[in-house]
Formats: structure tokens, C-alpha cells, sequence
């Protein structure tokens, strides 16, 4: 999918679709979840610090993730895909690969009409572009499918690979970091093709024997991978930095309380129960510790799930402030039994405090308190009159709403009272009306 986050945004806020727009949070330490073409246009991308991004592009529209909404976008994405070719393997919520058997053996021109039904019928039960790229192994279609992009179709014929592949920079290839990079730069290697003429003894030596075997293979364009079904989460998680650093308990305990909630939504989503919870702090100088507690059986129950993580947060808080707090949910059972347990039954498991970088945010993986915050940009409205729309401004006890949704076209917009009996808080699934 082409910049999914930032193009759902425009496909159901009709006046967006053609301006840049930065999908992310507003706070000092936000980052950006992703980023419309015309806001790259101007440098700005995704995981790039949200303030950099708006002073490059400083007319973007910045919004709020929508999570919720992108769910079930993919959703339809991947039942296009499924329909498309027996297994699926899904990347992430915007990209899978596939290997229909109907296109064993077949010519670049039929791989070519199979791209173009497939983007045809992506389009058609999301209203979203896609790119689709194909090749001969799991790394040419992900590189294929780049170039593509944005809206388009690519593919890499057996007999043009070599001249695809060759001129691309190494960091092109899975498992080519900033470390590995700079060490074959070292040698005078920048490029792909650089990287396949290298003699396999010298790359190992540099790389190690299976990373190197295997990089110098991918170069060569030789990608035996089979498509498979992704295995089955092993945690579920939710995690936040905060604009400013935590510095009183209670509010520990309420950040707590939100991440283990949106944990929680996502261990119902799954099926599962969860036997083992997780508490991650990172302090102001960027320390992170955690704690964990293990049961012997597992269970769904919010109230006894928040409880265990309140009471590890209590031996993991260090002074001086709390910049993040992370929940995750692990040792997940499936048919959980009916019998919950209680939150003594954990045992706790401390883990020693280890300084550490920092990392980027989980977009989307704070949840507020929808009826205790103000109205912000971005916010998802209903009015009794006027429908369904979004906030585009707010403050000075007023709001300005645009009230449009993905089939009415480019909205008007009224500003009421900030308090108005009328505006209620609305499911940003209905934007998709």
C-alpha cells in the first residue's frame, strides 16, 4: 500500500487529497507515523521526529493516528490478497507477499496482468493505491514493488534481474544495516552489483559466514524463501512516551492503567490469554528497566492484568522522572480457561536496569481518556444535523468542524461552541461511509 496511513486520512477527509499530510503525534518527543507523497515531496518521512518533519514541510495537516480505521482497511486489503493466492504472507498491515500457483512458469506479460488485476481489485475494495511488484524471490518483488511506487506495477523479469539489482545501494538489501554498510564501504563496495562481483571468502570475513552467505546470494538475485503464513504473535504490547517526564505516582498508575487497556483490546483481538505481564520504564536519562510476573495459567481479565502491571511499575520507576511506560501481555495460551486467575498467584521476575538508546514510539499504542480530553485536530465528530465529520481546529472555548466522509467529496465547515450538545464523539469507522 502507498503511504497507507496518511493515504486512509485522505480518502476519508475528501479536502486532503491532494495536500500534504503527517500522520502523528503533536507532542515535543512525537514521531511521525506516516507521511502523504506531497509531504515527502519535502523531505518529511516516516519514524523522522515529528517537529523536523512539520519544519520541513510546514503547511502539512498533521493528524492523529487512527488505528482503529487502518485496521480495517487491511483488513479488506489482505481478503483481497487471500482471495488472490492460498497463502499469504503478511509483512506488516500494508504489505504481504503471495505466490499464486496459477503464475508457475509463467511469462513476464501474465505476471503483468495478474499485478494489474490485483491493484484493480485492491482499489476497488478499499477506494486505497497499491503497488504491486513481482520477481523470482521474496527480495526482487519487495525491491520491485519500491519501484513501483507510489501506484504502480513492476516486474523484474529472470533475465533483467541482474541489471536491476546491480546499480542499487547495498542498504537495498534485507540485512544490510548502517553497520554493515559502512564496513563494505570500507572496502570500496557501495552497490549491489559491487556486492555480488566480492569474493564470498572476503565478504564472510567481514560479515560473518551465514549473514555474508546469505547477502551474497540476494545479490546474486538466488532467494529460495518459501511464502509462509506468519506464525502466531508471541506478545502483545502497547507503549508511549510522554511530552513531559512523568513525576508523580498517580500519574504512573493511570499511564499504566491506559497501556495495559490497549494491550488488552489487542490480547481479545487475538483470541488469547496471557500468562505473563511485562512493565517497561525508561527514565529521563534514558535508562530502561523492567519487571515481569508469570502465572501458571493465563487470563483475559482487565482489572486483574492492569493490577499486576500497576504493582510491578511500583519496583521499576526510577527518580527523576518517567519519560516512556510500555505494557506488554505474553506467554499467550489459546482456549483460555474459565477459571481466571488472581493477581497473587504471579510470581515476579525482576530485570536488571540496562541503559539503552532510544527507540521509536509504537504509533498509535497510547490510548486517552476519549470524555475527559478537549476536542483536538483530528478528532472524529457526529452533529445532529450535519453528519459525520473531523476537527480542524480548536481552542478559545471553540471548534471547527469539517463535515465530510469518504463519499461525499470536499465538506463545509462550521465552528460551534467548544461544548455544544450536539457534537458528540464519533467512531472514525463512519468516516468510511
Amino acid at each position: 500500500m502507498d503511504a497507507f496511513f496518511a493515504s486512509v486520512e485522505q480518502l476519508t477527509r475528501p479536502t486532503l487529497r491532494d495536500r500534504p499530510v503527517l500522520v502523528g503525534g503533536l507532542g515535543p518527543r512525537a514521531v511521525v507515523a506516516g507521511a502523504s507523497y506531497q509531504a515527502r515531496v519535502f523531505g518529511a518521512r516516516s519514524a523522522m521526529p515529528m517537529g523536523q518533519a512539520r519544519r520541513l514541510c510546514p503547511h502539512a495537516v498533521v493528524l492523529p493516528a487512527r488505528f482503529a480505521l487502518y485496521h480495517s482497511l487491511s483488513e479488506r486489503v489482505m481478503a483481497v490478497l487471500a482471495d488472490a493466492a492460498p497463502v499469504l504472507e503478511p509483512v506488516s498491515l500494508d504489505e504481504a507477499f503471495l505466490e499464486p500457483p496459477t503464475l508457475a512458469g509463467a511469462s513476464a506479460a501474465e505476471v503483468e496482468r495478474f499485478g494489474a488485476q490485483l491493484r484493480a481489485s485492491v482499489r476497488a475494495a478499499t477506494g486505497l493505491p497499491a503497488s504491486v511488484g513481482a520477481g523470482s524471490g521474496k527480495q526482487l518483488a519487495k525491491i520491485a514493488s519500491e519501484l513501483a511506487k507510489p501506484d504502480g506495477l513492476r516486474v523484474v523479469a529472470p533475465q533483467e534481474e541482474q541489471e536491476v539489482l546491480a546499480p542499487l545501494p547495498v542498504r537495498a538489501l534485507w540485512g544490510v544495516g548502517p553497520v554493515a554498510e559502512a564496513g563494505l564501504r570500507k572496502l570500496g563496495v557501495h552497490t549491489i552489483g559491487e556486492l555480488a562481483a566480492m569474493d564470498l571468502r572476503e565478504l564472510t570475513a567481514l560479515l560473518g559466514t551465514a549473514i555474508g552467505t546469505e547477502l551474497h546470494r540476494l545479490a546474486r538475485g538466488v532467494d529460495e524463501r518459501p511464502v509462509a503464513p506468519r506464525g502466531a504473535a508471541k506478545q502483545v504490547s502497547a507503549e508511549t512516551t510522554f511530552d513531559s517526564d512523568l513525576t508523580a505516582m498517580t500519574a504512573v498508575h493511570d499511564a499504566v492503567a491506559r497501556m495495559t487497556q490497549a494491550a488488552h483490546r489487542r490480547l481479545l483481538d487475538s483470541g488469547r490469554a496471557a500468562r505473563t505481564v511485562t512493565v517497561k520504564v525508561r527514565s529521563a536519562d534514558f535508562t530502561t528497566s523492567s519487571r515481569s510476573a508469570t502465572s501458571g495459567s493465563g487470563s483475559t481479565d482487565l482489572q486483574t492484568l492492569t493490577a499486576v502491571a500497576q504493582r510491578l511499575a511500583l519496583t521499576a520507576v526510577p527518580e527523576g522522572g518517567v519519560r516512556l511506560i510500555g505494557v506488554s501481555l505474553a506467554g499467550l495460551i489459546d482456549d483460555p480457561p474459565p477459571a481466571l486467575f488472581e493477581p497473587g498467584r504471579f510470581e515476579a521476575v525482576p530485570a536488571d536496569s540496562v541503559p539503552v538508546g532510544p527507540e521509536p514510539d509504537e504509533p498509535g499504542s497510547a490510548t486517552a481518556r476519549l470524555d475527559d480530553r478537549p476536542w483536538r485536530p483530528g478528532d472524529d465528530v457526529r452533529h445532529a444535523e450535519h453528519g459525520h465529520g473531523w476537527v480542524q481546529g480548536a481552542g478559545h472555548g471553540r471548534v471547527t468542524i469539517r463535515f465530510e466522509t469518504r463519499s461525499t467529496g470536499p465538506g463545509r465547515a462550521h465552528t460551534f461552541a467548544a461544548d455544544d450538545g450536539d457534537l458528540v464523539r464519533a467512531d472514525p469507522l463512519e468516516s468510511l461511509q
